[in-house]
């Protein structure tokens, strides 16, 4: 396992996060129904196995399971006897927890409100990583990073970061932040897989020279990557993706991906999962990739990505079968670019 600085962080985690979305109980006629089905029990074997194969990240959200991934989280790491300090707590708050006007958002009023109830339910008197989970397009952006700043201030979270925003919005809350001297989103947690690689057009650059760090979320796009699915695939394509189809994602690309995963997976000798997980481990401007499982056996298919390193020309089949459509104003700014960099200024031989 591979340890990478968190942002512009002092802060050291594993490059796999465990994602407890599975964390609860499966409820018909929510959306967790097709995603939660793991019982206390379980949610300890899962955490252990992760602790003994080096991960030290564990990321969750209030409103998974309407905090019963927290609370699971937060007994299980009590169960298994933990050191706090061993381990790195990222949650969420933006979602619909209550069926009041003010019970969702990233308001000051809601984050106050949901840091408390979280911090009760993991059984914890710190967040190491409070992330705003979602685009609020009623509060303010000030609003919200100050509310963040207090919470720094008084120890009850370290660090702070967002999932699911623009580019733009992203850009201008890091200005607000030194603006104000607030503290600073530190991370992005967003959807990356080899079959959705949008990320690439602007939320990348954007990373890169601001030096925040890229939490994958969904990097085999909802099980879609998993070999189940699709032609040539072996079994039925029952799990998740049969009954919940997220996140979108262009099936014809998708399966020409897998074709060329499948092909690496038989002769590596490993699962197509592992090979799409690999892939995204391999970028640089990735810090951590986010794998969920509801049993032990999946969560061990997941690790095993860390033990493959693809080849050059691996990369490369796979870059090509997954290269994002040309799209204004990247091709013109890669053409208008070209003659700006000092190795091109060198006399040609």
């Amino acid at each position: 396992m591979r340890y990478n600085q968190l942002g512009n962080t002092g802060l050291f985690v594993s490059e796999i996060c465990l994602g407890t979305m599975t964390f609860g109980e499966a409820k018909e006629g929510t959306i967790w129904g097709s995603i939660a089905d793991v019982d206390q029990k379980v949610a300890d074997e899962i955490v252990q196995r992760s602790l003994d194969a080096g991960v030290n990240f564990i990321d969750t959200a209030d409103v998974y399971s309407f905090g019963e991934s927290e609370r699971l989280l937060g007994q299980a790491l009590k169960n298994l006897g933990v050191p706090r300090k061993d381990v790195v707590i990222a949650t969420k708050v933006y979602g619909v927890m209550g069926d009041k006007p003010n019970d969702r958002g990233a308001s000051r009023g809601h984050i106050m409100d949901s840091v408390e109830a979280s911090l009760k339910r993991l059984q914890t008197d710190h967040i190491d990583l409070y992330q705003i989970h979602a685009t609020d397009p009623v509060t303010p952006i000030d609003e919200t990073l100050r509310a963040l700043d207090d919470l720094v201030s008084r120890g009850m979270v370290r660090y702070v970061g967002v999932s699911n925003w623009q580019a733009w919005r992203i850009a201008k809350a890091l200005g607000i932040s030194e603006r104000k001297d607030y503290a600073r989103f530190e991370t992005v947690q967003a959807y990356y897989s080899i079959a959705g690689r949008d990320l690439e057009r602007d939320i990348v650059p954007l990373l890169q020279e601001e030096k925040l760090g890229l939490m994958v979320w969904s990097p085999l796009a909802g099980g879609l990557l998993s070999g189940k699915y699709g032609p040539g695939a072996p079994g039925n394509g029952e799990g998740r993706r049969a009954n919940f189809d997220f996140p979108p994602v262009d099936k014809d690309r998708a399966w020409a991906c897998v074709a060329v995963m499948r092909e690496i997976a038989e002769k590596r000798g490993v699962s197509v999962a592992t090979v799409a997980l690999a892939y995204i481990l391999a970028k640089p401007f990735v810090t951590t990739v986010i794998i969920g499982a509801k049993r032990v056996d999946q969560l061990n298919q997941n690790l095993a990505a860390v033990k493959l390193k693809l080849d050059a020309d691996e990369i490369k089949r796979l870059d090509e079968v997954s290269a994002l459509a040309a799209e204004y104003p990247g091709w013109m700014l890669s053409r208008q670019a070209a003659g700006r960099r000092p190795a091109d200024f060198e006399p040609k031989a």
